[in-house]
């Protein structure tokens, strides 16, 4: 009895993306702007990344060798808004909690976690303190120290100037950068997303 021809595999056709099966995301583009709103409604609690996202990034000394910020005031805003609100917001930095940790207590945000070597585990912490489950956190971040926090949150925000393993993880990049209006852009779009924003306006409209 005849064999039958093995089929010829010379002529077989290469996989042109050969990680898109073990990583699909790596293929999809997230437009900065691009508000991700069905997401949006289901969370239950936002933390951030503090130098980079609340700051510009530069980190300033004076003679005496003092760490100096410096931080948008709409950024501030936007967070006493959204924590009166009474969603909670929480910091994540692996940096010292000083200055910063002071400003953001003023403006009702809670806890302030710094010196944080493990952002994943930092994050679950966070998630487990103020009572959600982490698929309902976002996370904002501008640098691969925060990819580890990414892997445990449920909406991964990168600002519009963060470094492009960031921005290539990210499920939302907004449109302002770090420091200049990206924390007030993510306020706002919690609250619109809530339906808490225009009635906000409405009251000081008339107020």
């Amino acid at each position: 009895m005849p064999r039958a021809n093995k089929p010829d595999k010379t002529n077989k056709r290469p996989n042109p993306n050969p990680r898109s099966k073990t990583r699909p995301q790596d293929s999809r583009k997230v437009r900065p702007g691009v508000v991700p709103w069905p997401l949006l409604r289901g969370l239950k609690g936002l933390v951030l990344d503090c130098d980079g996202v609340l700051t510009p990034g530069d980190l300033i000394y004076d003679v005496q060798g003092n760490r100096l910020l410096r931080f948008n005031a709409r950024d501030g805003l936007g967070l006493a808004v959204l924590r009166r609100s009474g969603f909670p917001v929480a910091i994540l930095s692996g940096r010292p909690a000083d200055i910063a940790e002071q400003r953001f207590r003023e403006l009702g945000v809670n806890p302030f976690v710094g010196k944080c070597k493990d952002k994943n585990q930092g994050l679950l912490d966070i998630c487990a303190q103020i009572g959600i489950p982490p698929r309902k956190c976002a996370f904002v971040g501008d640098d691969v120290a925060d990819l580890p926090a990414f892997a445990a949150c449920g909406l991964r925000i990168a600002v519009a100037d963060a470094v492009s393993e960031v921005l290539r993880d990210a499920d939302w990049i907004t449109e302002a950068a770090g420091g200049r209006g990206a924390v007030r852009e993510v306020c706002e779009a919690i609250l619109k997303a809530r339906g808490e924003w225009e009635p906000l306006i409405e009251r000081l409209r008339k107020s």
